[in-house]
């Protein structure tokens, strides 16, 4: 497998995290609007909140979520990292498909719902799950536990 520079890949570790912390921000972001819209008492500002979410769901949500799968699986396939080697990155890709199911696609229905006079209580739900599975990944990031699972 041809590897990369050590320049190249911190230049693709730097757009991985920033991609990752798009995603991450942007989940605080649904948290904050959700809960305004569930506890205002002004259906206009429900519906701005719902509106705002179900725009972001359908813009930066996709692209940072784009974002940070290809240059996971870029980092996977030209450094020493792999894509079955170790445990941790395992637990980051099942993670990942959670993130990508509850991000671009859950969030987009459930605000398309809200918006059309549902209850946001599975959008509370999908993003609070979502933010729990985003803040594991990064921890398995950061700790990378449970060692290496194939030796090189």
């Amino acid at each position: 497998m041809k590897t990369i520079s050590m320049t190249q890949k911190k230049w693709l570790l730097l757009l991985h995290v920033i991609f990752s912390a798009i995603m991450l921000g942007g989940a605080v972001i649904f948290l904050v609007l959700s809960i305004v819209a569930g506890t205002t008492g002004d259906s206009q500002v429900a519906q701005a909140c719902y509106t705002v979410m179900h725009i972001l769901s359908a813009s930066s949500v996709r692209a940072s979520t784009i974002g940070t799968l290809v240059t996971g699986i870029l980092l996977s396939a030209f450094t020493h990292w792999g894509f079955l080697r170790y445990h941790w990155i395992l637990a980051k890709e099942a993670l990942s498909v959670v993130a990508i199911l509850l991000g671009p696609i859950g969030m987009y229905v459930w605000t398309a719902g809200a918006l059309h006079g549902g209850n946001g209580d599975m959008l509370l739900i999908g993003i609070i799950l979502q933010i729990i599975s985003l803040a594991a990944i990064f921890l398995l990031s950061v700790f990378k536990p449970w060692g290496k699972r194939i030796p090189k």
